[in-house]
């Protein structure tokens, strides 16, 4: 009767005292075990050998004492601990399995890679030499060639590097060579960073004609690396850089192009986008951030950027439980057309301090904040155009609730804020002015709750708040405040400006309720409704803002989702005649197969907010995965007012075990001055198992007669 034997070759340090040795101890399992008169032991049947993580499977395994050598019949599977996998018909080994002949032999790397040849030689436990070897990451069937495969008469797999060199490489497609390369490096696919070629870009535009980006990455160290990218067609020659580095308290990234076209001939065109942050010590972070452009074209001729204004500047913030300090300086710099860099302001430097108590005589929260803003603008013009402000501000709030009986949730609030202006290069203003601004509101909240027999949980909140504001000292100009929002998060707050140089006065009211529904089936939705009355009109709010008469427009918002990632927001502005403000719409739903974003805005003509014409758009951005193969994304922004599209994109991307393929077509419609409308096509191939850091994929192919 064959029996199965567990013995611990360590035990026989007397007969193999190499086998046992260095740093752990090898487990033999077989049916059976013997020792002949010649100093052989001898293990047959289903062995398995577990030695410092490797684990080793044969048919047979002799291990010769005088040659300290073991001859393993096939067929043989070696895992290694790093996931390694050799496969192979015989071979002979040393006991550690760092040097010897691997016959018939396989080797598979990070479950990706495989590479089939005659014979595998190992050395020192680091490298692995190949000769006549075929490498795919294709899944291969029987007498059938694989999508794609490179043929070498040698291939050197270097463990502790990570790459593969390959000599005499050809490169076949559906086994017909295409390539032939004397020498090759490439990284195996357990290597997450190597300097080397990256998947190359095929592009065509109406712009730039049809080219072919080719990114090359160069690993500088663990912590930095650099890329370049050259972009060659007939109508340019562009040559892209990417640098990223990390430091122990931080990182920086910085990205870049220099171009000569046929767009502007003779005209040096580029960009730069740099950003970083740091920790400097005591809480505080420095963060820096620079975007500059050779012309207001540049970014999008090039697809690198769709902003209209760039911003540079330099930070230091510091953000604890009960305070926080923001420094920062900023320079902008716009590209449209019909702006002008010195009258933006260009320039603006801020200050500010907040910090949060709890005073235990009165109760409540009492925030305390100071702060310093500086507006510069470089047009000598008097008036708006050359206007120049600094404001120097001090400003003390505090809040306190109570519970009431019946349930009715009361809250109070309090605050002063004492503003210092000093205001050049405006006639309208000639001595510095000084503004004082109190003011105190209560309100009340009365929920009801209640929870149905399925456990669904409704509550509905009446909500009220009285509320005055006032300002001494004459009137200054908004610089910071001039987009005013009507939303469900500001209905009770004292003011709906978002800056500090607008400011709400007088006396109102706020009048709405909240609806919550909460169902343990999966999903939920909120609705809030309501307006502000004010005892008088506010100077600084537009007419689309929502806020302008004594009665605002009524407030309309929710928010419903749905058990599987789907989520849908809104939010509304209407008048008494159902005249509607402004209205934005906003859908989410992600799942496995589906990410779809949509949204529509609508937004009436405001001179005040610098919109002479209305705006009605819907954007969408969506991918779908139609199977484990194919996948669709399509993108795009319909202008509704002009009824045609401002930009459209559609991608098709195919991916199995082996390659991936990506195409993309994108146009834009939007045109100007500086702007044509454009299309580009795309098309990148990747060949999966080279690509560092690149995941397998869980598609696989069949094999089928």
């Amino acid at each position: 009767m064959v029996r199965r034997f567990f013995i611990l070759l360590v035990l026989l340090s007397g007969f193999a005292p190499d086998l046992a040795r260095a740093q752990g101890q090898a487990t033999l399992v077989a049916d059976q075990v013997q020792v002949t008169a010649d100093q052989r032991l001898i293990a047959a049947g289903h062995v398995e050998v577990f030695y410092d993580g490797t684990k080793l499977t044969a048919t047979s395994i002799t291990y010769d004492q005088t040659g300290d050598l073991l001859t393993i019949a096939g067929p043989i599977l070696i895992v290694t601990p790093d996931g390694t996998i050799f496969t192979a018909d015989a071979a002979q080994l040393d006991p550690r399995l760092e040097n010897g002949i691997l016959r018939g032999a396989r080797l598979v790397l990070n479950q990706q890679l495989q590479l089939a040849a005659n014979q595998i030689s190992r050395v020192d436990g680091r490298y692995s030499q190949l000769t006549q070897v075929a490498a795919t990451s294709c899944h291969v069937c029987n007498g059938r060639a694989p999508l794609w495969e490179i043929r070498a008469t040698n291939v050197v797999h270097d463990e502790a590097e990570q790459q593969l060199y390959f000599d005499n490489a050809t490169f076949r497609i559906g086994g017909v060579p295409v390539l032939w390369l004397p020498r090759m490096r490439l990284p195996d696919p357990s290597l997450t960073r190597a300097t080397g070629v990256l998947i190359p870009n095929l592009r065509s535009s109406d712009l730039l004609g049809f080219g072919l980006k080719l990114p090359y990455f160069i690993r500088l160290g663990p912590n930095r690396d650099l890329t370049l990218t050259p972009y060659l067609s007939a109508q340019t020659r562009t040559i892209e850089a990417r640098y990223r580095q990390t430091f122990t308290n931080g990182a920086v990234n910085i990205a870049g192009a220099f171009s000569r076209d046929t767009i502007l001939r003779g005209v040096d065109r580029g960009y730069v986008f740099a950003d970083g942050q740091f920790a400097v010590g005591g809480g505080f972070r420095l963060g820096f951030n620079a975007e500059i452009s050779s012309d207001t074209a540049y970014l999008q001729n090039y697809g690198y950027s769709s902003k209209d204004r760039l911003e540079s500047g330099v930070s230091l913030v510091r953000v604890r439980t009960d305070d926080r300090f923001v420094a920062s300086l900023t320079s902008y710099d716009s590209l449209r057309e019909d702006e002008t860099n010195d009258t933006l302001p260009p320039l603006v430097a801020a200050l500010s301090y907040e910090r949060r108590l709890a005073p235990a005589l009165i109760g409540g929260a009492l925030t305390l904040r100071a702060g310093v803003e500086s507006f510069l603008r470089f047009d000598p013009a008097p008036g708006d155009a050359g206007r120049d402000v600094a404001r120097l501000g001090l400003g003390a709030d505090w809040q306190r609730d109570w519970i009431l009986p019946g349930g009715i949730v009361a809250g109070a609030q309090a605050g002063v804020v004492a503003d210092y202006y000093n205001i050049a290069d405006d006639p309208a203003f000639t001595d510095p002015v000084l503004r004082l601004a109190p003011a105190v509101a209560t309100t009340l909240r009365w929920p009801w709750a209640r929870t149905g027999p399925a456990g669904v949980q409704t509550v509905i909140e009446p909500v009220f708040a009285l509320g005055w504001s006032g300002a001494t000292g004459e009137q200054v100009p908004n610089e910071d405040a001039t987009l005013v929002e009507f939303d469900e998060a500001n209905l009770l707050a004292l003011t709906r400006f978002p800056g500090q140089d607008g400011r709400e006065t007088g006396w109102r009211s706020s009048i709405g309720v909240n609806w919550t529904r909460i169902d343990p089936a999966g999903w939920s939705a909120t609705l809030t409704f309501g307006r502000i009355i004010r005892n008088q009109q506010i100077a600084g709010l537009s007419a689309a803002s929502g806020l302008a008469g004594v009665a605002s427009d009524w407030l309309l918002a929710g928010q419903i989702t749905l058990d599987g990632g789907f989520a849908l927001t809104a939010r509304t502005l209407f008048d008494d005649n159902l005249n509607f403000a402004k209205t934005d719409a906003r859908l989410n739903w992600a799942n496995d197969l589906l990410a779809l974003n949509a949204a529509y805005v609508w937004l009436p003509a405001d001179a005040q907010e610098d919109r002479l014409t209305p705006i009605s758009e819907w954007t969408v951005d969506s991918r779908f995965q139609i199977n484990d193969q194919w996948t669709l994304s399509v993108d795009g922004r319909y202008d509704v007012v002009a009824d045609r599209p401002s930009r459209a994109g559609l991608g098709i991307g195919w991916r199995n075990e082996c390659v991936t393929v990506d195409l993309s077509v994108a146009r834009r419609y939007t045109e100007s001055t500086t702007l044509d409308p454009a299309t580009e096509f795309g098309l990148a191939v990747n060949l999966n198992g080279f690509s560092a850091g690149r995941a397998a994929t869980r598609t696989v192919a069949t094999c089928q007669n």
